[in-house]
């Protein structure tokens, strides 16, 4: 692990245990139809607190990983709350042990914000998904309003510092870089949140 990801993963560790207080940017109602649009054999790729627990439609089977060992002990405290079978592994985005192919759905909520190289992160999600599977995206990034984006240029060195993620990723531009196709995409909070599903 290089010194970017530990020291990410440092901050995810030391704020895991009052996360759920400061995670507001993603309603739960999206964060529902986000998930209950997953199907069949599922990796949730940066599972944090396990907030999408709850959500997921019967008949999917659940790998859910994260590189920080306090986030997935929150996790760990919510696996009741699911009505499918979630298995949980500590594991890096950016280097997945499983084979290609592997998932029909790979799902992620606000991750690719903190993942120290996302393009190499979206990349191992392309490759582990099926050819016939989808990738649900759940993302906030830079917003496209000239202001308002420079002002999350401006903060977003006390984001990283203090939780970890960066709040001005161009994400959209990073997915295309992966060579993820998307075929659908839903605008939140004046487009600052995006609801992207994609084709491997």
């Amino acid at each position: 692990m290089d010194q970017r990801t530990e020291t990410i993963k440092k901050r995810y560790d030391r704020s895991s245990s009052y996360y759920d207080w400061m995670d507001r940017m993603v309603s739960d109602s999206l964060r529902e139809k986000a998930v209950l649009q997953a199907f069949g054999k599922v990796l949730e790729v940066g599972v944090g607190t396990g907030k999408s627990f709850p959500f997921y439609p019967e008949g999917c089977e659940v790998t859910a990983i994260d590189f920080s060992k306090g986030m997935l002990a929150q996790a760990r405290k919510k696996i009741s709350l699911a009505k499918v079978p979630v298995t949980l592994l500590e594991m890096d985005a950016q280097e997945m042990t499983f084979p290609d192919n592997t998932f029909d759905t790979v799902l992620a909520t606000c991750v690719f914000c903190s993942v120290p190289d996302p393009v190499k992160g979206l990349k191992e999600v392309r490759r582990v998904c099926k050819p016939d599977g989808q990738i649900i995206l759940l993302e906030h990034m830079r917003s496209e309003n000239p202001l308002m984006g420079l002002l999350m240029d401006i903060l977003n060195p006390i984001s990283l510092y203090v939780i970890g993620s960066n709040i001005n990723r161009k994400t959209m531009e990073n997915i295309e870089a992966a060579g993820i196709q998307v075929s659908a995409m839903e605008e939140h909070r004046g487009k600052i949140v995006k609801l992207i599903v994609a084709k491997p």
